[in-house]
């Protein structure tokens, strides 16, 4: 389907009859809603031309010259759309320099041309009508227009004069899940080089208990599957996940299994879109999904319906679960979650009896104080039943942004370099020998190498690390100045805390394309700088969607206005503060912006752990100018160039480039040879614990493996040992002696393991009881704000932290106080179809904001009649914080009486304040609204310091 506005032409785009067709509708005279009702066209001709019957395809004849991108002077730019983690392929049409149109990629295998609404209307970043077009400081109040030049040396100045007062631990730098991998990779290098921990990004509070939850159990902290592999499921449970709305074109892979027969179960809070296609769908009580998985394993257990050849081949620790699990008897299950027992057994046996089975999660679990353990719950029930590493199992995490995967794997965390090495010595040293440099001048960069090895603060916490008092931060100084590089403030709770904090901070920055609620609601008369970035339609690079693929991104027009590209920016900053040589060793830069593709070849040569290093950009570009050749399905090109690899080379994508390893489409799949694809469970926690040994069974091994048991992960002396070493060539044995498969440089040692069949990392079981958690066998906990003070007593959370990512953190004391009697009714958010994260971008885009031009709560017809309102109303949700939000009602049965449900996407306005006119001129959104996490209520999960935003307390009073 070509989009285009009323004045452009379509006479260029010539074909077939579904094509024109599609251009009659997109052609013509429509207004915005229309356009949007159209767009569902998009995702109708998506399945369409893969489904359509032989008797409707139109025979092949002589056709006339077929020009799809028009006249001269106009290019078909391949992008990728830059909302939800699912992956979506754009085509844009750019003339002169202009992006005219967009196409549909019906040749991606992942969304096979269709698009939700976000994906249909992304070329309005490309006009940028509310966007931050100069840099601009705060005067008196009031925004104005200053240079590039002033703006780096102020803030540049500022930066230096705080890190010399009070150490470069004073700065916190706040990434984005929207930069490209490229830039992700080059943020964590340059926040190292100023000589910080102290940055995080979007993923700390989205999915941070997702990659500690799954990673701790299997070995990686990401998707096990891919969206495409629904296809192959004969069952699936969504739980806390509504991708109906938060990632609508991965429902229509999952679609084409349930026409053929799979079974869906939903559990959710609030009756979604989602559900409505659910057989079976449960409506549980917020904060008590632990103790849900617990009653469905209580059943497999209890009817031997669990694979008990994989539990004794490939798992450790299934018996802790079952002592635990015996414990949750229906009829305790069904008075802590409020599902009656028979929905609980009837969900147990459709996972059971319908394999493989897969999980599907998202932010309804993460989002928790006890969110690393939800996910480790669900991690489990999966072993349980056999489904993990198979096709059409698996535990699937669908991801919020377009690149949070990817910036989490190689991006600015503040407990890892890139690649989940970790902050030890020996990780340094390893990135210090990659980025060319010393490390004792690394080291001298740091206040001292405690700092250096100590993981930094939290995206969700910085604003205490401002506020709290410096005997209880761990760490010289208070926070001094914060630097929002891409992240919207409002996706994190406790905003008035974060307004307190902003306003005795000595400098705020915020470096996006947008002002984001940051430039309206810190209430400061000076000391803000915004600095205009680019889209990623502005620049190139690679990004990761949710199921490991990485795409290749063409710029598709130059930088709009005063607009600098955020690697561009980096390198500025850095030759004021005067390391850019070092920042760019091994990278060439060009007027001033470091090239991208040199960026990637830095990360292929450095993040062996998770095999970034055989995506090189000319294999990923590749991949791009040849997605029609990979089948929908199974994601590999069964022809052309690109024969043999899976989608996007999705990671561990094993060795150099030069080895052509294909990718691995499904973690831990002992059915296809480590060349191949396959893998087993990662060894990563040692060859035994308590005498018990950690690695797989004998026999429980890759095809092709020539070591037919578990053994350990690969380095220089195991490699000796098993009498390989001299298939490295003297060069790498050179780069491998002394080393493990992670740090040899050369990928020889991880060359000759795949050689042999074996994986690098080793072959281990996964852990059911992960002994380095606060809870080893998940426990339920109930939520600090918790209505059911008889299970507070039963149950209670964890005791208070005096120094966690160096903050205090509190939890007993908390939960101690009862907020049931004042605040009665069960608070919760989530996602809209139509809007993003904090919602900046597509809040400003006119084609969305027509279809949601206002925040709302919804509230049930029952607590609606108490209170005497109706949809429409205008309503005060107050909060145990003591805020206060201003917004309309939705009277709906989609909520349980007791419960009520808000938007998180929303803000520009503050306690029932418009803040329109505190933003720059022209730049607000076009639709503002209360923000949620204004009224959200304090709790952090007890492994990763992720907020918990999916159950607190409120009530709800007329205006």
């Amino acid at each position: 389907m070509t989009l285009v506005k009323k004045s452009s032409s379509a006479n260029n785009v010539q074909g077939g009859s579904l094509r024109k067709g599609l251009n009659r509708i997109a052609t013509a005279t429509i207004n915005r809603r229309g356009f949007l009702i159209h767009a569902g066209v998009t995702a109708g001709a998506g399945l369409l031309a893969r489904h359509l019957p032989f008797n409707v395809i139109e025979p092949a004849a002589a056709a006339e010259p077929v020009n799809t991108v028009g006249p001269a002077n106009t290019e078909l730019k391949h992008t990728v759309c830059s909302h939800c983690s699912v992956g979506c392929s754009v085509d844009a049409i750019v003339h002169n320099g202009v992006w005219v149109r967009q196409e549909t990629a019906f040749d991606s295998p992942i969304n096979m041309g269709a698009h939700c609404a976000k994906g249909a209307s992304v070329r309005e970043h490309g006009h940028g009508e509310h966007r931050l077009r100069y840099p601009m400081k705060l005067v008196n109040g009031k925004y104005q227009r200053i240079s590039w030049d002033q703006a780096l040396n102020e803030v540049g100045d500022k930066l230096l004069q705080l890190r010399q007062q009070a150490g470069p631990d004073s700065i916190f730098w706040i990434g984005s899940s929207k930069h490209n991998n490229e830039q992700s990779y080059l943020l964590r290098k340059f926040v190292s080089m100023w000589g910080s921990n102290n940055t995080d990004h979007q993923a700390r509070i989205c999915h941070s208990t997702t990659v500690a939850g799954v990673a701790q159990t299997y070995g990686y902290g990401a998707m096990t599957n891919s969206f495409n592999d629904l296809s192959h499921s004969k069952a699936v449970l969504f739980i806390g996940s509504n991708p109906s709305e938060a990632h609508p074109i991965s429902m229509l892979h999952f679609l084409h299994a349930k026409e053929l027969g799979a079974k869906m179960i939903v559990v959710d809070p609030r009756f979604t879109r989602t559900a409505r296609f659910a057989h079976h769908y449960v409506r549980i009580r917020p904060g008590t999904d632990i103790a849900f998985v617990w009653g469905l394993l209580w059943h497999i257990f209890e009817n031997g319906w669990e694979d008990k050849e994989y539990i004794a081949a490939r798992t450790y620790g299934m018996e802790e679960v079952r002592r635990e699990v015996a414990k949750w008897t229906p009829q305790k299950v069904s008075d802590v979650t409020g599902v009656p027992e028979a929905a609980v057994r009837q969900a147990a046996e459709m996972l059971a009896k319908n394999r493989p089975s897969s999980v599907v999660w998202c932010m309804g679990i993460t989002q928790h104080h006890v969110g690393t353990a939800n996910v480790r719950s669900l991690s489990i029930l999966q072993l349980a039943l056999g489904n993990i590493g198979i096709a059409g199992g698996g535990a699937n995490i669908y991801r919020g942004h377009d690149n949070v995967q990817g910036a989490t794997d190689v991006g600015p965390n503040p407990d890892s370099l890139p690649g989940y090495y970790g902050l030890a010595e020996g990780a340094w040293k390893h990135f210090a020998k990659v980025w060319g440099v010393e490390y004792d001048w690394l080291l001298s960069r740091f206040g001292s190498k405690e700092l250096m090895e100590k993981p930094g603060t939290t995206v969700s916490r910085w604003f205490d690390g401002v506020l709290e008092k410096n005997d209880f931060v761990d760490q010289p100084s208070n926070l001094r100045a914060v630097v929002y590089w891409g992240h919207a403030p409002n996706s994190q709770t406790r905003l008035p805390d974060m307004k307190a904090a902003m306003q005795k901070l000595d400098m705020l920055v915020v470096i996006d394309p947008y002002p984001t609620m940051t430039a309206a609601m810190h209430g400061r008369k000076d000391g803000v700088y915004l600095l205009p970035a680019t889209t990623q339609f502005e620049t190139q690079g690679s990004c990761t969607a949710s199921n490991r693929s990485i795409q290749w991104r063409e710029r598709v027009i130059q930088p709009l206005f005063e607009c600098k590209t955020d690697h561009e920016i980096m390198y500025l900053f850095a030759k004021k503060f005067g390391f850019a040589n070092e920042l760019c060793t091994n990278i060439k830069v060009v007027n001033n912006e470091p090239v991208i593709e040199d960026i990637l070849r830095e990360i292929n040569r450095s993040c062996w752990t998770i095999g970034y290093t055989g995506c090189s950009p000319e294999r990923l570009k590749l991949h791009m100018h040849n997605k029609h050749t990979f089948n929908p399905t199974t994601l590999r090109a069964e022809d052309g160039p690109c024969k043999g690899d899976y989608y996007g080379l999705p990671w561990p994508c094993w060795g150099t480039p030069e080895m052509k390893h294909p990718g691995t489409p499904i973690l831990y799949d002992l059915s296809k040879p480590i060349a191949e694809g396959g893998l087993p469970f990662r060894a990563n926690w040692g060859v035994e614990y308590k005498g018990e040994s950690l690695l797989a069974a004998d026999g429980s091994t890759n095809m092709d493996s020539e070591i037919d048991t578990g053994y350990p992960e690969f380095d220089h002396i195991f490699l000796k040992r098993l009498g390989w070493w001299a298939e490295l060539t003297p060069e790498e044995q050179a780069a491998a002696e002394g080393k493990n498969w992670k740090t040899d440089l050369s990928g020889g040692i991880i060359r000759v393991a795949i050689k042999h069949g074996c994986a690098p990392y080793g072959n281990a079981r996964a852990r059911c009881h992960v002994w380095n958690f606060p809870d080893p066998v998940p426990v339920h906990r109930e939520p600090l704000m918790s209505p059911r003070r008889d299970l507070v007593k039963q149950y209670p959370t964890y005791d208070d932290k005096a120094a966690f990512w160096r903050l205090p953190t509190l939890y007993k004391s908390v939960q101690a106080k009862d907020f049931s009697k004042d605040y009665p009714l069960i608070m919760t958010s989530g996602r809209l179809v139509e809007y993003e994260g904090g919602g900046d971008e597509t809040r400003s885009n006119p084609w969305l904001a027509e279809l949601q031009q206002a925040m709302f709560v919804e509230i049930s017809p029952q607590d609606a009649m108490q209170i005497r309102v109706q949809t429409r109303d205008f309503v005060w949700v107050e909060t145990p914080s003591g805020a206060r939000l201003k917004v309309h009602a939705m009277v709906t049965p989609r909520v349980s009486q007791g419960t009520v449900w808000m938007p998180y996407h929303f803000g520009g306005w503050w306690m029932g304040e418009d803040l329109r006119k505190n933003y720059p001129e022209g730049a607000s959104p076009i639709v503002l609204g209360e923000a949620a996490n204004t009224g959200w209520t304090y709790g952090y999960d007890a492994v990763t310091m992720m907020q918990e935003t999916k159950v607190s307390l409120c009530r709800v009073v007329r205006v």
